[in-house]
Protein backbone atom coordinates (compact mmCIF):
# COMPACT_ATOMS: atom_id res chain seq x y z
CA UNK A 1 0.00 0.00 0.00
CA UNK A 2 1.51 3.33 -1.21
CA UNK A 3 2.62 5.55 2.38
CA UNK A 4 -0.09 8.38 2.72
CA UNK A 5 2.97 10.73 4.17
CA UNK A 6 6.06 12.63 2.78
CA UNK A 7 9.23 13.76 4.02
CA UNK A 8 9.68 17.01 2.21
CA UNK A 9 13.46 16.75 1.21
CA UNK A 10 13.45 18.11 -2.51
CA UNK A 11 11.88 21.10 -4.47
CA UNK A 12 9.92 18.95 -6.49
CA UNK A 13 8.44 18.01 -3.51
CA UNK A 14 7.96 21.16 -2.10
CA UNK A 15 5.87 22.42 -5.34
CA UNK A 16 4.10 19.23 -4.55
CA UNK A 17 3.04 20.06 -1.11
CA UNK A 18 2.55 23.98 -2.17
CA UNK A 19 -0.14 23.00 -4.78
CA UNK A 20 -1.95 20.90 -2.61
CA UNK A 21 -1.76 23.48 0.28
CA UNK A 22 -3.55 25.59 -2.15
CA UNK A 23 -6.36 23.62 -3.06
CA UNK A 24 -7.25 22.76 0.42
CA UNK A 25 -9.95 24.91 2.80
CA UNK A 26 -8.16 23.12 5.80
CA UNK A 27 -4.50 22.33 7.33
CA UNK A 28 -3.89 20.07 9.81
CA UNK A 29 -0.44 20.82 11.70
CA UNK A 30 1.49 19.39 14.48
CA UNK A 31 5.38 19.71 15.39
CA UNK A 32 7.80 17.87 17.29
CA UNK A 33 10.04 19.54 19.60
CA UNK A 34 12.47 18.81 21.88
CA UNK A 35 12.30 20.71 25.47
CA UNK A 36 13.63 18.02 27.90
CA UNK A 37 17.17 18.24 26.99
CA UNK A 38 17.57 21.48 25.83
CA UNK A 39 17.66 25.30 27.72
CA UNK A 40 15.82 27.01 24.55
CA UNK A 41 13.53 24.15 23.04
CA UNK A 42 14.69 22.87 19.95
CA UNK A 43 11.66 22.50 16.77
CA UNK A 44 12.66 19.42 15.07
CA UNK A 45 9.93 18.51 12.83
CA UNK A 46 6.33 20.05 11.42
CA UNK A 47 3.60 17.95 10.06
CA UNK A 48 0.65 19.65 7.79
CA UNK A 49 -1.62 17.33 6.59
CA UNK A 50 -3.93 18.54 3.53
CA UNK A 51 -6.61 16.89 1.80
CA UNK A 52 -5.65 13.03 1.83
CA UNK A 53 -1.44 13.29 2.25
CA UNK A 54 1.18 14.31 5.24
CA UNK A 55 4.06 16.59 4.55
CA UNK A 56 7.08 15.97 7.42
CA UNK A 57 9.22 19.18 6.93
CA UNK A 58 12.28 18.90 8.67
CA UNK A 59 13.57 22.53 10.07
CA UNK A 60 16.74 20.97 10.89
CA UNK A 61 17.41 20.58 7.32
CA UNK A 62 18.38 23.21 5.01
CA UNK A 63 15.66 23.53 3.16
CA UNK A 64 13.76 27.19 3.32
CA UNK A 65 10.46 26.74 5.24
CA UNK A 66 9.93 30.54 4.74
CA UNK A 67 6.94 29.91 2.02
CA UNK A 68 4.47 27.85 4.80
CA UNK A 69 3.84 31.67 6.14
CA UNK A 70 1.89 32.58 3.44
CA UNK A 71 -0.78 29.76 4.38
CA UNK A 72 -0.38 29.87 8.12
CA UNK A 73 -1.54 33.90 7.44
CA UNK A 74 -4.03 32.72 5.28
CA UNK A 75 -7.57 33.51 6.51
CA UNK A 76 -9.51 31.30 3.79
CA UNK A 77 -7.88 28.31 5.53
CA UNK A 78 -8.44 26.86 9.19
CA UNK A 79 -4.97 26.24 10.41
CA UNK A 80 -6.32 22.61 13.04
CA UNK A 81 -4.15 22.04 15.87
CA UNK A 82 -3.84 20.44 19.18
CA UNK A 83 -3.27 22.22 22.27
CA UNK A 84 -1.23 25.04 19.40
CA UNK A 85 0.44 27.68 22.05
CA UNK A 86 4.26 26.12 22.15
CA UNK A 87 3.63 24.69 18.19
CA UNK A 88 2.99 28.81 17.30
CA UNK A 89 5.13 29.95 19.72
CA UNK A 90 8.09 27.95 18.42
CA UNK A 91 7.39 28.75 14.86
CA UNK A 92 6.87 32.29 15.45
CA UNK A 93 10.55 32.31 17.18
CA UNK A 94 11.97 30.40 14.67
CA UNK A 95 10.34 31.79 11.58
CA UNK A 96 8.56 34.82 12.57
CA UNK A 97 5.42 33.54 11.09
CA UNK A 98 1.87 34.92 11.49
CA UNK A 99 -1.14 33.24 12.33
CA UNK A 100 -5.00 33.78 11.11
CA UNK A 101 -8.00 31.30 11.55
CA UNK A 102 -6.91 28.90 13.56
CA UNK A 103 -9.26 25.80 15.18
CA UNK A 104 -7.51 24.36 18.44
CA UNK A 105 -8.71 21.24 19.13
CA UNK A 106 -7.31 21.14 22.71
CA UNK A 107 -9.48 24.29 23.86
CA UNK A 108 -12.30 23.10 21.42
CA UNK A 109 -12.93 20.28 24.21
CA UNK A 110 -12.30 22.28 27.38
CA UNK A 111 -14.98 24.40 26.61
CA UNK A 112 -17.67 21.46 25.62
CA UNK A 113 -16.95 20.65 28.87
CA UNK A 114 -14.57 17.30 27.79
CA UNK A 115 -12.46 16.52 31.43
CA UNK A 116 -9.56 14.61 30.17
CA UNK A 117 -8.21 16.74 27.08
CA UNK A 118 -5.27 14.34 26.15
CA UNK A 119 -5.50 13.79 22.04
CA UNK A 120 -6.10 10.11 22.50
CA UNK A 121 -8.99 10.98 25.07
CA UNK A 122 -10.86 13.36 22.74
CA UNK A 123 -9.91 11.32 19.72
CA UNK A 124 -12.06 8.70 21.57
CA UNK A 125 -14.76 10.46 22.61
CA UNK A 126 -15.53 12.26 19.48
CA UNK A 127 -14.23 9.82 16.50
CA UNK A 128 -15.09 6.28 18.74
CA UNK A 129 -11.49 5.76 17.67
CA UNK A 130 -8.71 4.45 19.56
CA UNK A 131 -5.41 5.74 19.16
CA UNK A 132 -2.21 4.24 20.74
CA UNK A 133 0.78 6.51 21.06
CA UNK A 134 3.87 4.87 21.90
CA UNK A 135 6.14 6.81 24.94
CA UNK A 136 8.86 5.19 23.58
CA UNK A 137 8.31 7.37 20.05
CA UNK A 138 7.07 10.38 22.07
CA UNK A 139 10.54 10.69 23.61
CA UNK A 140 13.05 9.70 21.26
CA UNK A 141 15.43 11.72 20.33
CA UNK A 142 13.93 14.02 17.51
CA UNK A 143 16.89 16.28 17.28
CA UNK A 144 19.42 13.63 15.72
CA UNK A 145 19.08 12.47 12.31
CA UNK A 146 18.61 10.60 10.34
CA UNK A 147 14.86 9.70 11.99
CA UNK A 148 13.46 6.14 11.66
CA UNK A 149 10.81 5.05 9.88
CA UNK A 150 9.02 4.65 12.99
CA UNK A 151 9.88 8.08 14.24
CA UNK A 152 8.05 9.26 10.77
CA UNK A 153 5.09 7.19 10.95
CA UNK A 154 4.61 8.39 14.77
CA UNK A 155 4.98 11.93 13.28
CA UNK A 156 2.48 11.92 11.12
CA UNK A 157 -0.20 10.07 13.19
CA UNK A 158 -1.90 12.72 15.05
CA UNK A 159 -2.97 15.62 12.29
CA UNK A 160 -4.59 12.93 10.33
CA UNK A 161 -7.35 12.65 12.91
CA UNK A 162 -7.45 16.30 13.36
CA UNK A 163 -9.71 17.42 10.32
CA UNK A 164 -12.64 14.57 11.31
CA UNK A 165 -12.12 16.04 14.69
CA UNK A 166 -12.43 19.60 13.97
CA UNK A 167 -15.69 18.90 12.07
CA UNK A 168 -17.29 16.81 14.86
CA UNK A 169 -16.42 19.45 17.63
CA UNK A 170 -17.38 22.36 15.27
CA UNK A 171 -20.75 21.00 14.99
CA UNK A 172 -20.94 20.70 18.57
CA UNK A 173 -19.73 23.92 19.19
CA UNK A 174 -22.23 25.45 17.06
CA UNK A 175 -25.31 23.20 18.48
CA UNK A 176 -23.79 24.72 21.87
CA UNK A 177 -24.10 28.17 20.93
CA UNK A 178 -19.92 28.46 21.12
CA UNK A 179 -18.63 28.90 18.48
CA UNK A 180 -17.93 32.93 19.21
CA UNK A 181 -17.13 32.07 22.52
CA UNK A 182 -14.34 29.36 20.72
CA UNK A 183 -13.23 32.12 17.89
CA UNK A 184 -12.54 34.42 20.81
CA UNK A 185 -9.97 31.70 22.77
CA UNK A 186 -8.54 30.94 19.17
CA UNK A 187 -7.91 34.23 18.45
CA UNK A 188 -5.71 34.63 21.63
CA UNK A 189 -3.96 31.63 21.08
CA UNK A 190 -2.96 32.57 17.55
CA UNK A 191 -1.63 35.70 19.03
CA UNK A 192 0.96 33.45 21.63
CA UNK A 193 4.46 34.34 21.49
CA UNK A 194 7.59 32.51 22.50
CA UNK A 195 9.39 34.58 25.67
CA UNK A 196 12.84 33.57 26.36
CA UNK A 197 12.90 31.18 30.28
CA UNK A 198 14.18 34.00 33.12
CA UNK A 199 15.84 32.87 36.03
CA UNK A 200 13.18 32.34 39.22
CA UNK A 201 14.52 34.98 41.54
CA UNK A 202 13.52 32.14 44.46
CA UNK A 203 14.49 29.74 43.03
CA UNK A 204 17.15 28.65 44.74
CA UNK A 205 15.49 28.48 47.94
CA UNK A 206 13.02 25.90 46.53
CA UNK A 207 16.04 23.44 46.37
CA UNK A 208 15.22 20.67 48.78
CA UNK A 209 17.96 20.54 51.49
CA UNK A 210 17.73 24.52 51.29
CA UNK A 211 16.77 25.33 54.62
CA UNK A 212 19.67 22.75 56.08
CA UNK A 213 21.93 24.78 54.90
CA UNK A 214 23.60 28.11 57.41
CA UNK A 215 23.81 31.61 56.20
CA UNK A 216 26.96 31.39 54.30
CA UNK A 217 25.69 28.22 52.60
CA UNK A 218 22.49 29.99 51.65
CA UNK A 219 24.35 32.88 50.16
CA UNK A 220 26.60 30.79 48.17
CA UNK A 221 23.37 28.40 46.76
CA UNK A 222 22.33 31.25 45.49
CA UNK A 223 25.53 32.35 43.37
CA UNK A 224 25.78 29.25 42.44
CA UNK A 225 22.02 28.93 41.20
CA UNK A 226 22.31 31.78 39.05
CA UNK A 227 25.95 30.76 37.39
CA UNK A 228 24.22 27.38 36.39
CA UNK A 229 21.42 29.57 34.77
CA UNK A 230 23.67 31.50 32.66
CA UNK A 231 25.66 28.82 32.09
CA UNK A 232 22.76 26.06 30.74
CA UNK A 233 21.43 28.92 28.82
CA UNK A 234 24.79 30.13 26.71
CA UNK A 235 25.48 26.13 26.33
CA UNK A 236 21.68 25.47 25.28
CA UNK A 237 21.40 22.76 27.80
CA UNK A 238 18.34 21.83 30.13
CA UNK A 239 19.01 23.11 33.69
CA UNK A 240 18.64 19.42 35.91
CA UNK A 241 21.19 18.17 32.92
CA UNK A 242 23.63 20.98 33.18
CA UNK A 243 23.92 19.99 36.97
CA UNK A 244 21.46 18.55 39.63
CA UNK A 245 20.14 20.24 42.32
CA UNK A 246 21.87 17.72 44.74
CA UNK A 247 25.18 18.61 43.14
CA UNK A 248 24.20 22.49 43.28
CA UNK A 249 23.15 21.56 47.03
CA UNK A 250 26.16 19.64 47.73
CA UNK A 251 28.80 22.12 46.57
CA UNK A 252 26.37 25.06 48.73
CA UNK A 253 27.46 22.41 51.70
CA UNK A 254 30.81 21.26 50.73
CA UNK A 255 32.16 23.32 48.58
CA UNK A 256 35.91 22.76 49.27
CA UNK A 257 35.56 19.16 47.65
CA UNK A 258 34.25 20.53 43.90
CA UNK A 259 36.58 17.86 42.27
CA UNK A 260 34.46 15.16 44.38
CA UNK A 261 31.50 16.66 43.54
CA UNK A 262 31.71 17.00 39.60
CA UNK A 263 32.55 14.90 37.12
CA UNK A 264 35.86 14.87 35.60
CA UNK A 265 34.72 16.21 32.77
CA UNK A 266 32.64 18.78 34.17
CA UNK A 267 35.82 19.98 37.36
CA UNK A 268 37.57 20.30 34.21
CA UNK A 269 35.33 22.53 32.22
CA UNK A 270 33.80 24.49 35.20
CA UNK A 271 36.45 23.99 38.35
CA UNK A 272 37.74 27.05 38.10
CA UNK A 273 35.14 29.41 37.90
CA UNK A 274 33.31 27.56 40.70
CA UNK A 275 36.26 27.68 42.60
CA UNK A 276 36.24 31.67 42.33
CA UNK A 277 32.97 31.72 43.22
CA UNK A 278 33.35 29.67 46.59
CA UNK A 279 35.99 31.92 47.51
CA UNK A 280 34.75 34.97 46.81
CA UNK A 281 31.64 34.27 49.21
CA UNK A 282 33.73 32.60 51.77
CA UNK A 283 35.97 36.47 51.95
Amino acid sequence: MEKDWILVDTSKKIKLAIDDFESSSALSIDTEYDSFRYFREILCLIQIHANETTYIFDPLGKMDLSFLGKFFNDQSIVKILHAADNDIRLLKRDYQFNFKNIFDTHRAAFLLGLKQLSLEKMILEFLNVELKKSKKMQRSRWDKRPLTNEQLQYAMQDVTFLPALYEEQLRQLRTKGLEATASDAFAKIAASTWQEKIIDRRGHAKIDGYYSLNQEQKDLLKKLYAWRFRQAKNENCAIFMFLPDKDLLELAHNGENIKAILSAEKFKLYGEQLKLIISENNS
